[in-house]
């Protein structure tokens, strides 16, 4: 048996996380001794444990240590982080340390120094001169740039348990079409209020069901009385949402009557196309074209928006991104200082979205689908909360408890 001793630290009795040490060490056929262990007497004191580690060999020790370092845990004896130099462009070093979302720290120099920028499944970059370390994409990695690999080094802030009651403790991460939906969208109201008068940002990653359920009006709303300060979605939702607005259908149903309209089936082409003609939605909104809506809102509003597009695209708007590298760099543009992210009826946008949030971003997932809303979940986005329930039906109740 090979051993290492580890150290783990902070709020770690009450948020579980020395709990979920352990557990991950017995369920990786690993054993541990606790060698010492000092519990906080108030909430607002830190605890510490020193645990030794011990599994069968080398190399079952380091993927061990590897899985215990994203909860916090890292050797008592901290080396500096590994690096290596990447080959080619975009193109990381073989073992290079993948990220989570967590905060992230590397020791460099003797020192522990921020990862910067950081979000799941990327690479550390680290200036070496600088003493700076920075999260990056794979395909935005430069021949020559040092990159950290391996685990040493590398320390992870798991996220802790509220010290006050917060609606996002509340609302935990289960998933049930059961739950009470009015305490929980009342007290996501209030954590909004809260949000706009501190400056916090909030952005809305929605689909084009909240156009089609006939959600529309109370997302312009939100938009209009400053709850939206950034908005994510793709061709379709600004498609329908602009045909709504000039056809008043959505998919060529009537949004009034709830029935297809006479030749509805071309009206999002017809939407598409007359912006088109305008030169862009910006443009169809000065011009006089375009006068309500939720882009409308946006345009208006100076809300920065950004349309990711997709293969199954019709025209698509001006406005639309069809280089997928392009539209990521312009979500990440948005995201700092971002309070919540309410991702509305959107899977693929949705788990986009959630893969470059930070895990400090909290996050609410809502969808008719339950599959949906634990699907963010499961690709890593450790910070988000789901709510099972139709587009229009939580925009109704949220716009009334926000009084909009």
């Amino acid at each position: 048996m090979v051993s290492e001793t580890i150290e783990v630290k902070g709020h770690i009795i009450d948020s579980l996380i020395l709990p979920k040490v352990m557990d991950e060490i017995m369920d990786s056929d690993g054993s541990f001794e606790i060698l010492e262990i000092q519990i906080g007497q108030e909430k607002t004191q830190p605890s510490r444990a020193l645990l030794r580690v011990e599994a069968p060999t080398q190399q079952r020790l380091e993927d061990l240590l590897r899985r215990l370092s994203r909860l916090g845990a890292v050797p008592l004896e901290s080396q500096d982080a590994q690096l290596f130099r990447a080959a080619r462009n975009g193109v990381f070093p073989e073992e290079f340390y993948a990220t989570t979302n967590l905060p992230t720290s590397v020791r460099l120099k003797g020192r522990w120094r921020r990862v910067s920028r950081i979000e799941m499944d990327c690479g550390i970059v680290v200036d070496r001169r600088r003493c700076r370390a920075e999260c990056v994409p794979m395909y935005r990695v430069k021949r020559g740039q040092w990159v950290v690999c391996g685990h040493d080094g590398v320390r992870v802030s798991p996220l802790e348990r509220a010290r006050t009651r917060d609606v996002f403790q509340f609302m935990g991460s289960a998933v049930s079409s059961e739950r009470p939906k009015a305490r929980i969208v009342g007290d996501l109201a209030a954590e909004m209020r809260r949000m706009k008068k501190d400056g916090e940002r909030i952005l809305v990653v929605g689909g084009p069901a909240i156009i089609h359920t006939g959600g529309g009006p109370y997302l312009e709303r939100l938009i209009r009385n400053g709850y939206v300060q950034v908005l994510f979605a793709g061709n379709g939702l600004a498609t329908h949402d602009i045909e709504a607005a000039l056809f008043e259908t959505a998919l060529g149903i009537d949004l009034v009557k709830g029935v297809a309209a006479k030749d509805g089936h071309d009206h999002h082409l017809r939407a598409i196309n007359t912006i088109r003609a305008c030169g862009g939605i910006r443009q169809a909104v000065r011009s006089g074209r375009l006068t309500r809506g939720v882009m409308h809102s946006c345009v208006t509003g100076k809300i920065p928006f950004v349309l990711a597009g997709s293969i199954r695209d019709d025209g698509p708007l001006p406005e639309v991104v069809t280089d997928v590298l392009v539209a990521q760099e312009r979500m990440r543009k948005h995201i700092r200082g971002l309070g919540l992210a309410l991702i509305i009826s959107s899977m693929l946008h949705g788990i986009a979205t959630g893969n470059i949030l930070p895990a400090t971003v909290k996050t609410v997932c809502v969808d008719i689908n339950p599959a949906v809303v634990t699907k963010l979940a499961d690709r890593g986005t450790f910070q988000g909360v789901g709510i099972v329930s139709d587009a229009a039906s939580f925009l109704r109740e949220l716009s009334a408890a926000l009084r909009v």
